[in-house]
């Protein structure tokens, strides 16, 4: 079952911001959009690709009001060791958004993507609005690295609707036309890109 249009999971864990241990909680970023996503595990191949990619887009997610927080089934402890190790030796070489320690594999359980007998999360994404609603979800098999800029198009997307009512076609992207989300409305946005 789908979580989007749920109030998303809450959660409070250990996670580890650049060098420093710090506690989240979910709750404490209401009033701000939140990019949740689950990577299988530290030290691996795929993921620090994507954590990666997700630190150098931070002030794109940053200018729309939105927050980053990665999540594994490892410890600070590992995420730490991980997140000081220079990036030309497979680390990760100081990401500065939270990385949150799922040791119990209960925030992955919460969110539908554990994967029970590996014990390890599926490479789930979940976009949060700023009232805790899931509103956006994309999860993808352990070997499929996900697209980051996909995920800002989205989240523009979900701020267009919320700020003109409007809805957002295939492909939408700022500053291309929106669709009234009526039969009369439509036919405007049919007529103009057919």
């Amino acid at each position: 079952m789908s979580l989007v249009t749920r109030p998303a999971p809450d959660f409070s864990a250990q996670a580890v911001e650049k060098d420093q241990i710090t506690k989240v909680h979910l709750g404490q970023f209401r009033g701000k959009y939140v990019i949740l996503y689950f990577y299988p595990l530290d030290f691996t191949f795929v993921c620090p690709t994507e954590i990666i990619a997700f630190q150098e887009n931070l002030e794109e997610f940053r200018k729309r009001n939105a927050v980053v927080l990665g999540v594994s089934v490892d410890s600070v402890f590992s995420h730490l060791a991980w997140n000081t190790l220079p990036r030309k030796e497979g680390g990760l070489g100081g990401v500065t958004y939270p990385l949150i320690a799922d040791l119990n594999k209960e925030i992955a359980r919460k969110y539908g993507v554990l994967l029970e007998e590996a014990g390890v999360a599926l490479r789930g994404l979940f976009l949060i609005d700023k009232e805790g609603i899931i509103r956006h979800c994309v999860v993808n098999d352990l070997p499929l690295g996900r697209s980051i800029p996909e995920a800002i198009r989205v989240l523009d997307a979900l701020q267009f609707v919320e700020s003109h009512g409007e809805v957002c076609p295939a492909n939408w992207k700022p500053g291309e036309i929106s669709m009234k989300a009526d039969p009369k409305g439509s036919k405007e946005y049919f007529h103009k890109v057919n």
